[in-house]
């Protein structure tokens, strides 16, 4: 199995300056493949009045400050923009980039209980949602309504006039032109960790992406494996045609305990990892990230 490694900065309490600089270094980095940002407009984290950069229209800069890397936000919320929309802005940076985009997806803000996406404390997305105008969905429809966006996309990116009516989206004569670089459409990477989501996955997804410890412990994660390769062979699909990706905190004072995480989720069968770099970014960050996590562990 060939692992390859990504790395995340979380664009919050972080000037841009710092996010370019960590990009360009990375983008100079053959070690790392691929880099990747959030979708959230307020912080999850630390002051609630701090600054914080909208993923996509971030995303943008980046990759036309950058040549090699393949990039994408982990996840798109499914919740923010009109699918057709995203569709469109999609395409937009998929032929800015030369065709580099991964088109990471997620359910997005869901009226799910406390604790329950991996950060502790009240559903962040309650708050979120409410400040900027957004809804939010039962976890259920969350999921319905992300099976029909991939159906958009997939038309929209691949048909020349493209009509939908589905349960939640009506689309009358799209037409989407130019279509992206890449053929039929950007890979498609699926977030999430649920029965129904990992379903998804095995009818749509190239790729798989959750959250490792302390989000998710390696009892769940294994569990999370297993399911989605019944999934696959519920529907007849070889289940190693899809990348399982693990998204990782990374410890500047304990880079061992990142390590032996990161050794674990590849024995498990993780075969892309993205770590995830804690604010504020050290100076040569990606030289520290490749000696002290990526060579030791490939």
């Amino acid at each position: 199995m060939t692992v390859t490694f990504g790395l995340k900065t979380t664009p919050m309490h972080v000037p841009y300056a710092d996010i370019r600089r960590v990009w360009l270094e990375a983008d100079q980095a053959p070690q790392i493949r691929d880099a990747w940002l959030w979708d959230h407009y307020l912080p999850l984290a630390g002051p609630k009045d701090g600054e914080i950069y909208e993923g996509w229209t971030l995303l943008t800069a980046l990759a036309a400050q950058t040549t090699r890397l393949r990039f994408g936000l982990l996840v798109t919320s499914n919740r923010i923009r009109p699918p057709a929309v995203l569709g469109k802005i999609a395409t937009t940076l998929d032929v800015i980039s030369g065709g580099r985009l991964v088109m990471g997806l997620g359910a997005g803000g869901t009226h799910q209980p406390a604790g329950l996406s991996g950060i502790p404390g009240p559903n962040p997305a309650i708050e979120e949602y409410a400040a900027y105008g957004l809804t939010l969905v039962p976890p259920g429809e969350g999921v319905d309504r992300l099976r029909e966006t991939i159906q958009i996309l997939r038309g929209m990116w691949t048909q020349d006039v493209f009509d939908f009516h589905g349960r939640y989206y009506t689309l009358e004569q799209n037409r989407n032109e130019p279509k992206p670089i890449q053929r039929p459409g950007p890979p498609l990477l699926i977030g999430g960790w649920g029965n129904r989501m990992l379903r998804l996955v095995a009818e749509y997804a190239d790729s798989w992406n959750i959250g490792g410890p302390p989000h998710t412990d390696f009892d769940t994660l294994a569990d999370r494996l297993r399911r989605l390769d019944t999934e696959c062979e519920r529907i007849g699909r070889d289940p190693a045609t899809i990348s399982r990706s693990l998204q990782q905190i990374v410890s500047y004072s304990d880079p061992a305990e990142t390590r032996a995480i990161v050794r674990k989720a590849i024995a498990l069968g993780f075969d892309h990892i993205v770590l995830s770099l804690p604010r504020p970014y050290p100076d040569r960050a990606v030289d520290w990230l490749i000696k002290e996590i990526i060579d030791p562990t490939s």
